[in-house]
């Protein structure tokens, strides 16, 4: 068992692809924590093992691993570094006694680290700075540097906190330096890194002579185990076996410690024993809950729970209600959807769950935060379908306050004028805009959040793919004026059948398709998106008369526009109130709540 003074527990913190899971892999590699010829040893990204995560190249859920470097045990945190997974943030900085921020040195303190940087400042963590990729042609170093110092005089909450240590960093190719190089190739490695940790990190501040005390900060699952409840060590000493209460709030529950777990490399690692400072995994609380305390059985005291921040963002998700439905999904009922979701509550903080009719309304911190969860379903087999996000309103001194957000916009100077006319038709504040040193116009705005929804499609269409957006919480204003409706009409299918290209060559005039030929489509189904402000409903099933008349112009193939292939954050972009979304493990079909179209039209008159 390891005293608290040779523990270090850390967390990495940066904004997105800034280099702090490349960092990490690097941490892991040059400890000898894999042998040299282990898989790990070649792979990437090693901590984002999740499928999306691969996919997005964003890291979505922390993970905690742990190494050594000399008579030290290093507890590492791989932390995300989107606001929208803030609850994860929030909660495993908890573990933290330090935390190492990762800048870039091209693009220097972004969003996302102004927001990581704060939760850790107000936890009072030791912070130490990393500047990563100083091997770019575009780095600038000394203006990273003072952007950083900047940053720390707004967010620190002491004057300690301004004395900082900065190091320098080619994370990809694992190297660091004390100092600012003059060759970047010269031979380096990890270490100064290693000895900063060691050095400058404090030990935890924990009783190792109290009574245990240990606060649920992470859960995890397996098949042979169950659950893993993830904290660390607060006061006194886990034992395996040993008897302990599970506390939340009033209530008290007997527990046992069935088994015990420290971590090593991306393992972990079987004990009798843990003491306090250490972060551990213990198998036997079975109705363990993120935020409650376990103690000892004895002395059973709560530790301070986790404050998280309000949901910003609702929608509705319910059961697939289509013509197809039942068709594509295992889990097609409200029973199965609400299981599923109240087993996501258990380890997503972050989330709220409520029941809404026959579905539910799930609350998060945007629309990336929500839309994980809306894919993860969808992989494992559940068809359902969901409503326009909506913003999530507060009652303060019989005022609605609705959330607002601090938008960064970065695009080339030809793109500017459509940016800022965009934010403009909706009411957004422009804080500050500045020219960056690769010659691209970076702007600052504050919006309500319910301004945000659906914009990001527009603005990647008007800067042809090239723009650069990030926002970020800036609390609460009085609610707005309502938005007008910023979209064009909707292309509807008319009749139930398989779309023809016939069908769809003579109609693509009348806007964009959303389908190819050759796929099944009901009444009711959003096609396309019109080039006009009203929805157009169009025979998109019509097949060409045979006659027995030949023509050398009859019997060309038809040329088709490639059609838009919506991803689901675009389509959740898309919908308007009186639309729907339908999600299947194959195929997202956006339509009209109202799929009989004389219904719609009196509802429309209405």
């Amino acid at each position: 068992m390891l005293e608290p003074d040779k523990i270090r527990n850390i967390a990495i913190i940066a904004h997105v692809d800034h280099g702090k899971t490349t960092l990490v892999d690097g941490l892991l590699k040059q400890s000898n924590t894999f042998r040299d010829n282990s898989a790990e040893m070649a792979q990437q990204l090693i901590m984002d093992s999740g499928d999306q995560e691969r996919e997005r190249g964003i890291t979505i859920t922390a993970k905690t691993t742990a190494i050594r470097f000399g008579d030290y045990k290093i507890n590492i945190i791989d932390t995300p570094g989107h606001a929208d997974f803030s609850g994860e943030v929030e909660r495993t900085l908890q573990m933290a006694d330090g935390v190492l921020l990762v800048v870039d040195a091209a693009e220097g303190p972004m969003p996302q680290t102004k927001f990581v940087l704060s939760k850790a400042l107000q936890l009072g963590l030791k912070p130490i700075v990393v500047i990563n990729k100083i091997d770019k042609p575009a780095r600038r170093i000394q203006e990273v540097e003072n952007e950083v110092s900047d940053l720390f005089l707004e967010l620190a909450t002491e004057d300690s906190q301004l004395d900082y240590p900065i190091y320098f960093a080619v994370a990809r190719a694992g190297k660091s330096w004390n100092s600012m190089p003059d060759n970047v190739d010269e031979h380096a490695d990890l270490t100064p890194i290693f000895e900063a940790i060691v050095s400058e990190i404090p030990a935890p501040d924990v009783e190792v002579d109290g009574p245990f005390q240990m606060l649920i900060t992470s859960l995890q699952y397996d098949n042979f185990l169950g659950k893993y409840a993830i904290g660390k060590i607060a006061q006194g000493v886990a034992k395996s076996g040993s008897a302990v209460s599970l506390i939340n709030g009033e209530i008290v529950t007997a527990a046992k410690i069935d088994k015990l777990f420290t971590y090593q490399g991306l393992a972990k690692s079987e004990v009798k024993e843990a003491g306090a400072g250490d972060i551990v995994a213990i198998v036997g609380a079975t109705t363990a809950g993120i935020g409650e305390t376990l103690a000892d059985a004895n002395q059973p005291e709560a530790l301070p729970t986790i404050q998280i921040e309000p949901p910003t963002i609702s929608v509705y998700l319910g059961p697939n209600t289509s013509p197809f439905k039942g068709r594509e999904g295992e889990f097609t009922t409200s029973r199965q959807i609400g299981e599923r979701l109240n087993r996501e509550l258990e380890t997503n903080v972050a989330l709220k769950v409520e029941p809404s009719g026959i579905g539910f309304t799930i609350s998060g911190r945007g629309e990336l935060h929500l839309s994980v969860l809306m894919e993860s379903l969808r992989r494992e087999g559940y068809e359902f379908e969901v409503g326009r996000p909506q913003v999530v309103l507060k009652e303060e001194n019989g005022q609605k306050l609705e959330p607002v957000e601090e938008v960064f916009v970065e695009v080339a100077p030809e793109f500017a004028g459509a940016v800022a006319q965009e934010f403009g038709t909706r009411h957004a504040e422009l804080l500050g805009q500045e020219t960056t040193t690769q010659g691209t116009l970076r702007s600052n705005y504050r919006i309500a959040t319910r301004g945000l929804i659906g914009m990001r499609n527009i603005l990647l269409t008007a800067t042809k793919g090239t723009l650069i957006m990030n926002s970020l919480p800036a609390g609460y204003q009085q609610l707005g004026a309502k938005l007008t409706n910023l979209r064009n009409g909707t292309l509807i299918a008319s009749e139930t059948g398989t779309s023809t290209p016939y069908a769809l060559a003579n109609a693509e005039s009348r806007g964009e398709f959303f389908i190819p030929p050759s796929v099944e489509v009901y009444a009711g189904q959003i096609v396309g998106l019109n080039a006009r402000k009203e929805d157009l409903e169009i025979n998109v099933t019509k097949a060409k008369n045979l006659t027995n008349m030949r023509s050398k112009s009859s019997d060309g193939t038809v040329q088709l526009t490639p059609y838009t292939d919506l991803s689901l954050e675009q389509c959740l972009d898309f919908i308007n109130d009186d639309e729907l979304l339908e999600i299947t493990p194959k195929n997202l079909r956006l339509r009209k709540s109202e799929l009989d179209p004389n219904q719609r039209k009196r509802q429309s008159r209405a």
